[in-house]
């Protein structure tokens, strides 16, 4: 007769020994997929400002047991606090925050506020239209790319009208429109990841209005709720690099501080990467004051007035002038290494101090000039950076981005 084979005590040990060994969460293996923008936490031998490595949280990592259904947590790294130091974080190139339109808006997640009927939508349809077509907007750079706007307030004859009046007969096939979607806790971002894979240069999504897409949800406060709703949105533009305006409405109490008046609960602007506020001291006037906040670009206070020919808004002037970073001489020096003659330059620092003017300085300390001014070089010279390691050692790359 064949005996049933009895686990030990010490085979449990050693299937426990086997678990407590696993490494640590499941999301530090995950390669990087370079069309949603996602990385390993994992240092990685290759950096660029277009392949970064971006910390994620840590997450618990579990392993199922699918025959008895039990579930065993994997301890250890999960209950560390992830930190870096100072070293790793001038040793680390991290994406750029490139500009939807220079000086204006960068990617992350806006509000657009105004009182109803004030002229946001009108505003909304100009800066889509201009960034769908890549034309300056007012004394504003644009740059060029798909935009998706959510009209979730009109329809679309109406949108043909006022397109149609704003521009004439001049289209643009990358300017989308919807008037239905679905809300935050019932598909709307899977509807935005299906726009996203089609449209791979999009820059620029348009939510008129916040209303529309708000969860329902009694079980949070108002400023948790708030908060939730922005900080959704904001993953979701950090995730892809691009621009998410968020339309709002301003609260009807007055206020000295026109950040003051957006409706809702201040967890709407703490979320958010920064708020524009349309404000007019009379609803039949012309003339409107666009006042401008956030944390990628500086405050600003604009004076509008509205073309009722056209329905477009023409930049009056402009009362805060924005200060200009002075030009870094290092950074100026090392985009002089590319031309459009010879595109691309790769080698070490050691090689690349060789043929730069002559600078008191480390090769290390330039490898981490680099790391932290890849932003600056790529979006005031339009060099691209790249650091990775080959079995001779760390090699630099510069490559002008000529069609960008």
């Amino acid at each position: 007769m064949r005996t049933k084979e009895k686990t030990t005590v010490s085979d449990s040990s050693n299937i426990h020994k086997e678990l407590l060994s696993m490494p640590g969460p499941l999301a530090k293996e995950l390669p990087y997929n370079d069309s949603i923008g996602k990385q390993s936490a994992h240092k990685v031998s290759k950096e660029s400002i277009a392949d970064l490595s971006v910390k994620d949280n840590l997450q618990e990592a579990k392993r199922i047991d699918t025959k008895t259904e039990n579930q065993f947590e994997i301890k250890g790294e999960s209950d560390k606090l992830e930190t870096i130091s100072m070293t790793e974080l001038y040793d680390t190139v991290y994406p750029p925050k490139l500009p939807v339109v220079e000086g204006l808006i960068c990617a992350g997640t806006y509000l657009f506020v105004g009182a109803p009927k004030v002229g946001k939508s009108f505003f909304m349809a100009q800066l889509g239209y201009h960034v769908s077509k890549g034309i300056e907007l007012w004394n504003y750079q644009v740059r060029k790319g798909t935009v998706l706007y959510l009209a979730l307030e009109d329809d679309y004859a109406r949108l043909q009208k006022r397109l149609s009046r704003m521009f004439g007969m001049e289209s643009s096939e990358d300017f989308h429109f919807a008037t239905q979607s679905k809300n935050l806790n019932a598909g709307l971002e899977e509807q935005l990841n299906c726009f996203l894979k089609e449209h791979t240069d999009a820059k620029l999504i348009i939510i008129d209005t916040l209303q529309k897409v708000r969860e329902v949800s009694g079980d949070k406060s108002g400023y948790a709720s708030d908060y939730d709703i922005v900080t959704k949105l904001k993953n979701f533009s950090d995730k892809y690099g691009i621009c998410i305006l968020v339309v709002h409405h301003t609260r009807k109490m007055e206020s000295s501080d026109s950040f003051d008046m957006i409706s809702g609960t201040n967890g709407l602007l703490g979320a958010a990467d920064g708020a524009f506020v349309m404000q007019k001291e009379k609803r039949t006037e012309n003339k409107a004051v666009l006042e401008i906040a956030g944390r990628d670009q500086q405050d600003q206070r604009l004076l509008l007035e509205f073309d009722r020919g056209h329905c477009v808004w023409k930049l009056k002037k402009a009362e805060t002038e924005l200060w200009k970073e002075p030009a870094d001489l290092i950074l100026e020096s090392i985009s002089k290494v590319v031309s459009k003659n010879r595109p691309e330059w790769c080698g070490t620092a050691t090689e690349l101090m060789q043929i730069l003017p002559p600078m008191d300085m480390q090769p290390n300390v330039l490898t981490r000039k680099l790391n932290i001014g890849a932003e600056k070089l790529y979006i005031d010279y339009g060099v691209r950076y790249e650091s990775f390691r080959e079995h001779s050692g760390r090699k630099i790359k510069l490559r002008l981005q000529m069609n960008e």
